[in-house]
């Protein structure tokens, strides 16, 4: 009987290594996507390929987004980003019967009254980019190398609150790894946990 129950218990335990093998891990292949920016443009992961590329997501109503754009971290991170020749992309998973969601111009505009301007911000709203890389909460952060690999998977700093005086007193992740990834270095803080308000994904069918 023992055995029988341990057999039957096989396909599940297989099916939930393999949900756990679907989503990348620091040093794999970063999954390739395809989304459309708020203009409707088609964007792909892929057209950025032999440069660095940020994947910040994001989510306007969530406190933590806000303490980081309210503040400017998030625009001084984005534009140090820019000025080493690294891709910024923004996405939202929000789905869109949240009442978080904010409709792709609107978006635009809600990131550019806060000096946030990243290379496009792509709409997620059937979650598939999302759930592809793993992505939790917002801000949730990734970096891609130039060969396509993910070198960083996190949150955006050390210190998880929603208190915008933290900031001073917090590692910046992604500024950090940014900076040696771009040096050729390897990044030391890889994997970090991410913090902040969890995704509103649309429910399965």
């Amino acid at each position: 009987m023992l055995l029988r129950r341990a057999l039957f218990a096989l396909p599940a335990l297989f099916l939930l290594a393999s949900a756990a093998q679907a989503v990348p891990s620091v040093g794999q292949a970063a999954p390739d996507f395809q989304l459309r920016d708020a203009a409707g443009k088609t964007v792909k992961l892929s057209d950025y390929r032999g440069k660095h590329v940020v994947l910040e997501w994001t989510n306007p109503g969530c406190p933590y987004v806000k303490k980081h754009y309210n503040s400017g971290n998030m625009a001084a991170t984005q534009q140090d980003a820019v000025a080493k020749g690294v891709v910024w992309l923004s996405i939202n998973s929000t789905e869109k019967s949240s009442g978080d969601y904010m409709e792709p111009a609107k978006l635009v505009a809600w990131q550019q009254e806060r000096k946030v301007r990243p290379t496009a911000t792509l709409m997620d709203e059937e979650g598939t980019a999302g759930k592809a890389y793993g992505a939790r909460t917002t801000p949730h952060m990734y970096i891609v190398d130039p060969q396509g690999k993910l070198v960083y998977a996190g949150g955006i700093d050390s210190i998880p609150s929603s208190n915008a005086d933290d900031i001073p007193k917090a590692v910046n992740y992604v500024r950090q790894a940014l900076a040696e990834a771009t040096a050729g270095k390897p990044v030391t803080a890889a994997t970090t946990r991410p913090y902040g308000c969890s995704i509103k994904y649309k429910s399965a069918a």
